[in-house]
Protein backbone atom coordinates (compact mmCIF):
# COMPACT_ATOMS: atom_id res chain seq x y z
CA UNK A 1 0.00 0.00 0.00
CA UNK A 2 2.75 2.46 0.98
CA UNK A 3 4.76 1.66 -2.15
CA UNK A 4 1.69 2.23 -4.29
CA UNK A 5 1.14 5.69 -2.79
CA UNK A 6 4.77 6.67 -3.45
CA UNK A 7 4.47 5.36 -7.02
CA UNK A 8 1.50 7.65 -7.63
CA UNK A 9 3.43 10.57 -6.13
CA UNK A 10 6.29 9.75 -8.50
CA UNK A 11 3.91 9.81 -11.47
CA UNK A 12 2.48 13.18 -10.40
CA UNK A 13 6.01 14.58 -10.04
CA UNK A 14 6.91 13.35 -13.54
CA UNK A 15 3.78 15.02 -14.92
CA UNK A 16 4.60 18.25 -13.07
CA UNK A 17 8.10 18.35 -14.55
CA UNK A 18 6.81 17.46 -18.01
CA UNK A 19 4.37 20.38 -17.88
CA UNK A 20 6.43 22.96 -15.98
CA UNK A 21 9.76 22.19 -17.58
CA UNK A 22 8.04 21.35 -20.85
CA UNK A 23 6.85 24.93 -21.26
CA UNK A 24 10.47 26.12 -21.02
CA UNK A 25 11.74 23.46 -23.42
CA UNK A 26 8.99 24.43 -25.82
CA UNK A 27 10.01 28.08 -25.67
CA UNK A 28 13.55 26.99 -26.50
CA UNK A 29 12.27 24.99 -29.45
CA UNK A 30 10.52 28.05 -30.90
CA UNK A 31 13.66 30.06 -30.25
CA UNK A 32 15.55 27.53 -32.40
CA UNK A 33 13.17 27.81 -35.37
CA UNK A 34 12.45 31.55 -35.07
CA UNK A 35 14.78 32.40 -37.96
CA UNK A 36 17.70 34.77 -38.38
CA UNK A 37 18.63 37.75 -36.26
CA UNK A 38 16.14 40.18 -37.81
CA UNK A 39 13.26 37.75 -38.40
CA UNK A 40 13.55 36.10 -35.00
CA UNK A 41 14.12 39.24 -32.96
CA UNK A 42 10.53 39.72 -31.82
CA UNK A 43 9.77 36.08 -30.93
CA UNK A 44 13.07 35.79 -29.04
CA UNK A 45 12.32 39.01 -27.20
CA UNK A 46 9.05 37.53 -25.97
CA UNK A 47 10.69 34.20 -25.08
CA UNK A 48 13.33 35.96 -22.97
CA UNK A 49 10.80 38.07 -21.09
CA UNK A 50 8.35 35.20 -20.55
CA UNK A 51 10.92 32.67 -19.31
CA UNK A 52 13.19 34.85 -17.22
CA UNK A 53 11.23 34.94 -13.93
CA UNK A 54 10.49 31.20 -13.58
CA UNK A 55 12.75 29.09 -15.78
CA UNK A 56 14.98 27.85 -12.93
CA UNK A 57 12.23 26.83 -10.53
CA UNK A 58 10.84 24.08 -12.78
CA UNK A 59 13.93 21.93 -12.18
CA UNK A 60 12.66 21.41 -8.62
CA UNK A 61 10.31 18.77 -10.02
CA UNK A 62 13.16 16.87 -11.70
CA UNK A 63 15.15 16.76 -8.46
CA UNK A 64 12.07 15.50 -6.63
CA UNK A 65 11.63 12.75 -9.24
CA UNK A 66 15.19 11.55 -8.71
CA UNK A 67 14.79 11.55 -4.91
CA UNK A 68 11.61 9.49 -5.17
CA UNK A 69 13.27 7.03 -7.54
CA UNK A 70 16.49 6.32 -5.67
CA UNK A 71 14.93 6.41 -2.18
CA UNK A 72 11.60 4.77 -2.83
CA UNK A 73 12.45 2.39 -5.68
CA UNK A 74 16.21 1.72 -5.66
CA UNK A 75 15.95 -1.36 -7.88
CA UNK A 76 14.03 0.63 -10.49
CA UNK A 77 16.53 3.49 -10.24
CA UNK A 78 19.45 1.10 -10.73
CA UNK A 79 17.81 -0.62 -13.68
CA UNK A 80 16.96 2.63 -15.49
CA UNK A 81 20.30 4.33 -14.96
CA UNK A 82 22.27 1.18 -15.77
CA UNK A 83 20.46 0.39 -19.00
CA UNK A 84 20.06 4.00 -20.21
CA UNK A 85 22.95 5.94 -18.72
CA UNK A 86 23.91 7.40 -22.10
CA UNK A 87 20.64 9.16 -23.04
CA UNK A 88 20.20 10.30 -19.44
CA UNK A 89 23.75 11.66 -19.37
CA UNK A 90 23.14 13.48 -22.65
CA UNK A 91 19.91 14.91 -21.24
CA UNK A 92 21.80 16.10 -18.15
CA UNK A 93 24.49 17.75 -20.27
CA UNK A 94 21.78 19.40 -22.35
CA UNK A 95 20.07 20.61 -19.18
CA UNK A 96 23.25 22.31 -17.96
CA UNK A 97 24.15 23.81 -21.35
CA UNK A 98 20.61 25.02 -21.84
CA UNK A 99 20.64 26.92 -18.56
CA UNK A 100 24.07 28.36 -19.23
CA UNK A 101 23.12 29.44 -22.74
CA UNK A 102 19.95 31.18 -21.59
CA UNK A 103 21.63 32.88 -18.63
CA UNK A 104 24.58 34.16 -20.67
CA UNK A 105 22.75 35.22 -23.83
CA UNK A 106 20.89 38.27 -22.53
CA UNK A 107 23.73 40.15 -20.75
CA UNK A 108 26.17 39.52 -23.62
CA UNK A 109 26.65 42.58 -25.82
CA UNK A 110 28.57 41.06 -28.73
CA UNK A 111 26.28 39.73 -31.44
CA UNK A 112 28.52 36.76 -32.30
CA UNK A 113 28.55 35.56 -28.69
CA UNK A 114 24.83 36.11 -28.33
CA UNK A 115 24.30 33.87 -31.33
CA UNK A 116 26.53 31.16 -29.84
CA UNK A 117 24.81 31.24 -26.45
CA UNK A 118 21.41 31.40 -28.11
CA UNK A 119 22.23 28.38 -30.28
CA UNK A 120 23.38 26.42 -27.23
CA UNK A 121 20.15 27.26 -25.41
CA UNK A 122 17.91 26.44 -28.36
CA UNK A 123 19.58 23.18 -29.46
CA UNK A 124 19.74 21.90 -25.87
CA UNK A 125 16.03 22.68 -25.50
CA UNK A 126 15.42 20.26 -28.36
CA UNK A 127 17.83 17.47 -27.37
CA UNK A 128 17.07 17.31 -23.64
CA UNK A 129 13.35 16.48 -23.92
CA UNK A 130 14.12 14.06 -26.76
CA UNK A 131 16.54 12.02 -24.68
CA UNK A 132 14.26 12.11 -21.63
CA UNK A 133 11.39 10.93 -23.82
CA UNK A 134 13.58 8.20 -25.28
CA UNK A 135 14.33 7.00 -21.74
CA UNK A 136 10.59 6.91 -21.00
CA UNK A 137 10.12 4.85 -24.17
CA UNK A 138 12.76 2.41 -22.95
CA UNK A 139 10.84 1.96 -19.70
CA UNK A 140 7.39 1.70 -21.32
CA UNK A 141 8.59 -0.91 -23.82
CA UNK A 142 10.01 -3.04 -20.99
CA UNK A 143 13.58 -2.89 -22.28
CA UNK A 144 15.04 -1.20 -19.19
CA UNK A 145 14.51 -4.30 -17.06
CA UNK A 146 16.73 -5.22 -14.08
CA UNK A 147 19.93 -6.91 -15.20
CA UNK A 148 19.84 -5.40 -18.71
CA UNK A 149 23.17 -3.88 -19.72
CA UNK A 150 23.45 -0.59 -21.55
CA UNK A 151 23.00 -0.80 -25.30
CA UNK A 152 21.59 1.28 -28.10
CA UNK A 153 18.65 -1.10 -28.45
CA UNK A 154 17.36 -0.13 -25.02
CA UNK A 155 16.77 3.53 -25.90
CA UNK A 156 17.28 3.86 -29.67
CA UNK A 157 14.44 1.53 -30.65
CA UNK A 158 11.27 2.55 -32.47
CA UNK A 159 9.23 3.04 -29.29
CA UNK A 160 11.88 5.25 -27.71
CA UNK A 161 12.39 7.37 -30.82
CA UNK A 162 8.65 7.99 -31.15
CA UNK A 163 8.46 8.78 -27.42
CA UNK A 164 11.35 11.22 -27.78
CA UNK A 165 9.75 12.98 -30.75
CA UNK A 166 6.42 13.06 -28.94
CA UNK A 167 8.11 14.68 -25.93
CA UNK A 168 9.60 17.39 -28.17
CA UNK A 169 6.26 17.99 -29.90
CA UNK A 170 4.39 18.14 -26.57
CA UNK A 171 6.82 20.71 -25.18
CA UNK A 172 6.52 22.75 -28.37
CA UNK A 173 2.74 22.66 -27.96
CA UNK A 174 2.91 23.80 -24.34
CA UNK A 175 5.47 26.49 -25.13
CA UNK A 176 3.43 27.93 -28.00
CA UNK A 177 0.23 28.07 -25.93
CA UNK A 178 1.93 29.80 -23.01
CA UNK A 179 3.73 32.23 -25.31
CA UNK A 180 0.41 33.09 -26.96
CA UNK A 181 -0.93 34.09 -23.56
CA UNK A 182 2.27 35.99 -22.78
CA UNK A 183 2.02 37.86 -26.07
CA UNK A 184 -1.44 39.07 -25.11
CA UNK A 185 -0.10 40.04 -21.68
CA UNK A 186 2.68 42.09 -23.30
CA UNK A 187 0.15 43.65 -25.71
CA UNK A 188 1.77 42.14 -28.80
CA UNK A 189 -1.08 40.98 -31.08
CA UNK A 190 1.33 40.09 -33.88
CA UNK A 191 3.15 37.64 -31.62
CA UNK A 192 -0.14 36.28 -30.27
CA UNK A 193 -1.13 35.38 -33.83
CA UNK A 194 2.39 34.06 -34.51
CA UNK A 195 2.40 31.62 -31.57
CA UNK A 196 -1.29 30.73 -31.88
CA UNK A 197 -0.64 29.34 -35.36
CA UNK A 198 2.36 27.40 -34.03
CA UNK A 199 0.35 25.96 -31.17
CA UNK A 200 -2.15 24.55 -33.69
CA UNK A 201 0.67 23.13 -35.83
CA UNK A 202 2.33 21.56 -32.78
CA UNK A 203 -0.98 20.03 -31.70
CA UNK A 204 -1.41 18.40 -35.12
CA UNK A 205 2.11 16.95 -34.88
CA UNK A 206 1.38 15.68 -31.36
CA UNK A 207 -1.79 13.97 -32.60
CA UNK A 208 0.01 12.29 -35.51
CA UNK A 209 2.89 11.11 -33.31
CA UNK A 210 0.44 9.88 -30.66
CA UNK A 211 -1.34 7.71 -33.23
CA UNK A 212 1.98 6.38 -34.51
CA UNK A 213 3.08 5.77 -30.93
CA UNK A 214 -0.12 3.88 -30.14
CA UNK A 215 0.42 1.61 -33.14
CA UNK A 216 4.06 1.10 -32.14
CA UNK A 217 3.02 0.28 -28.59
CA UNK A 218 0.57 -2.30 -29.90
CA UNK A 219 3.44 -4.03 -31.66
CA UNK A 220 6.25 -3.69 -29.11
CA UNK A 221 4.48 -3.33 -25.75
CA UNK A 222 1.13 -5.06 -25.87
CA UNK A 223 0.62 -4.81 -22.10
CA UNK A 224 0.79 -0.99 -22.14
CA UNK A 225 -1.33 -0.85 -25.32
CA UNK A 226 -4.06 -2.84 -23.60
CA UNK A 227 -3.95 -0.48 -20.64
CA UNK A 228 -4.24 2.57 -22.90
CA UNK A 229 -7.23 1.20 -24.77
CA UNK A 230 -9.22 -0.17 -21.83
CA UNK A 231 -10.56 1.00 -18.48
CA UNK A 232 -9.09 3.97 -16.65
CA UNK A 233 -6.22 4.35 -19.12
CA UNK A 234 -8.66 4.81 -22.01
CA UNK A 235 -10.71 7.29 -19.97
CA UNK A 236 -7.61 9.42 -19.31
CA UNK A 237 -6.67 9.29 -22.99
CA UNK A 238 -10.14 10.53 -23.97
CA UNK A 239 -10.03 13.28 -21.35
CA UNK A 240 -6.63 14.32 -22.70
CA UNK A 241 -8.12 14.52 -26.19
CA UNK A 242 -10.96 16.72 -24.92
CA UNK A 243 -8.46 19.00 -23.15
CA UNK A 244 -6.35 19.29 -26.32
CA UNK A 245 -9.38 20.22 -28.44
CA UNK A 246 -10.46 22.73 -25.81
CA UNK A 247 -6.99 24.28 -25.96
CA UNK A 248 -7.20 24.65 -29.74
CA UNK A 249 -10.44 26.58 -29.28
CA UNK A 250 -9.48 28.63 -26.21
CA UNK A 251 -6.15 29.77 -27.61
CA UNK A 252 -8.04 32.05 -30.04
CA UNK A 253 -9.64 34.38 -27.53
CA UNK A 254 -8.96 33.01 -24.06
CA UNK A 255 -5.28 32.11 -24.15
CA UNK A 256 -5.04 32.42 -20.37
CA UNK A 257 -7.48 29.56 -19.92
CA UNK A 258 -5.78 27.64 -22.73
CA UNK A 259 -2.71 27.32 -20.51
CA UNK A 260 -4.69 25.23 -18.04
CA UNK A 261 -6.22 22.96 -20.66
CA UNK A 262 -2.88 22.44 -22.41
CA UNK A 263 -1.28 21.40 -19.13
CA UNK A 264 -4.24 19.11 -18.45
CA UNK A 265 -3.83 17.48 -21.88
CA UNK A 266 -0.17 16.63 -21.26
CA UNK A 267 -0.65 15.64 -17.61
CA UNK A 268 -3.58 13.35 -18.45
CA UNK A 269 -1.51 11.65 -21.16
CA UNK A 270 1.26 10.93 -18.66
CA UNK A 271 -1.35 9.73 -16.19
CA UNK A 272 -2.74 7.38 -18.86
CA UNK A 273 0.75 5.95 -19.45
CA UNK A 274 1.31 5.36 -15.73
CA UNK A 275 -2.10 3.81 -15.33
CA UNK A 276 -1.67 1.59 -18.39
CA UNK A 277 1.43 -0.14 -17.07
CA UNK A 278 0.32 -0.67 -13.47
CA UNK A 279 1.20 -2.61 -11.36
CA UNK A 280 4.54 -2.50 -13.19
CA UNK A 281 7.26 0.10 -13.15
CA UNK A 282 8.96 -1.76 -16.00
CA UNK A 283 6.41 -3.84 -17.94
CA UNK A 284 6.31 -6.74 -17.45
CA UNK A 285 9.38 -7.57 -15.38
CA UNK A 286 9.38 -5.25 -12.35
CA UNK A 287 6.31 -4.43 -10.28
CA UNK A 288 5.94 -1.56 -7.87
CA UNK A 289 6.18 -3.89 -4.90
CA UNK A 290 9.27 -5.67 -6.24
CA UNK A 291 11.09 -2.38 -6.85
CA UNK A 292 10.10 -0.76 -3.55
CA UNK A 293 12.65 -0.08 -0.84
CA UNK A 294 12.20 -0.52 2.89
CA UNK A 295 8.90 0.49 4.44
CA UNK A 296 10.33 3.16 6.74
CA UNK A 297 11.95 5.27 3.96
CA UNK A 298 8.73 5.02 1.96
CA UNK A 299 6.77 6.36 4.91
CA UNK A 300 9.24 9.21 5.28
CA UNK A 301 8.84 10.02 1.58
CA UNK A 302 5.10 10.40 2.05
CA UNK A 303 5.69 12.65 5.06
CA UNK A 304 8.25 14.73 3.15
CA UNK A 305 5.76 15.10 0.28
CA UNK A 306 3.10 16.40 2.66
CA UNK A 307 5.57 18.87 4.19
CA UNK A 308 6.64 20.02 0.70
CA UNK A 309 3.02 20.58 -0.29
CA UNK A 310 2.42 22.68 2.81
CA UNK A 311 5.66 24.71 2.70
CA UNK A 312 6.74 24.79 -0.95
CA UNK A 313 3.38 24.48 -2.68
CA UNK A 314 2.04 27.94 -1.77
CA UNK A 315 5.34 29.57 -2.75
CA UNK A 316 5.29 27.91 -6.18
CA UNK A 317 1.63 28.81 -6.66
CA UNK A 318 2.36 32.45 -5.76
CA UNK A 319 5.37 32.54 -8.09
CA UNK A 320 3.41 31.17 -11.05
CA UNK A 321 0.46 33.43 -10.24
CA UNK A 322 2.58 36.58 -10.11
CA UNK A 323 4.35 35.61 -13.32
CA UNK A 324 1.19 34.92 -15.33
CA UNK A 325 -0.22 38.27 -14.17
CA UNK A 326 2.90 40.09 -15.36
CA UNK A 327 3.98 41.19 -11.89
CA UNK A 328 7.47 39.69 -12.08
CA UNK A 329 9.61 41.81 -14.33
CA UNK A 330 13.40 41.76 -14.40
CA UNK A 331 15.28 44.81 -13.22
CA UNK A 332 16.78 47.03 -15.87
CA UNK A 333 19.93 49.12 -15.68
CA UNK A 334 17.73 52.14 -14.93
CA UNK A 335 16.25 50.34 -11.92
CA UNK A 336 19.67 49.43 -10.57
CA UNK A 337 21.10 52.88 -11.22
CA UNK A 338 18.07 54.74 -9.86
CA UNK A 339 17.99 57.45 -7.19
CA UNK A 340 18.61 54.97 -4.40
CA UNK A 341 21.73 53.69 -6.06
CA UNK A 342 22.93 57.21 -6.71
CA UNK A 343 22.51 58.17 -3.04
CA UNK A 344 24.38 55.05 -1.98
CA UNK A 345 27.23 55.97 -4.31
CA UNK A 346 27.45 59.55 -3.10
CA UNK A 347 27.53 58.51 0.51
Amino acid sequence: MTAGVVAWILLVAVAAYACGGGVDYGAGFWDLVAGGTHRGERPRWLIDHAMEPVWEVNNVWLIFVFILMWTGFPIFFEAVFTAMWLPLALAAVGLVLRGAGFALRKPTTRLARRRIYGAIFAVSSLLTPFFLGAAVGGVASGRAAPGVTASADVWANTTSIIAGLLAVAATAFLGAVFLTADARRFDAPDLAKYFRLRSWCALVVVAVLALIGLATTHKHSSYVYHGLTHGLGLLLVLLSLVAALATAWLVVGRAGWARFTSVAAVALTIGAWGTAQRPYLVPTSLTVQQAAGATRPLQWLILVTVIAIVLVGPALFLLYRLDTRGLLEAQTDADVEGPGAAEGTSS
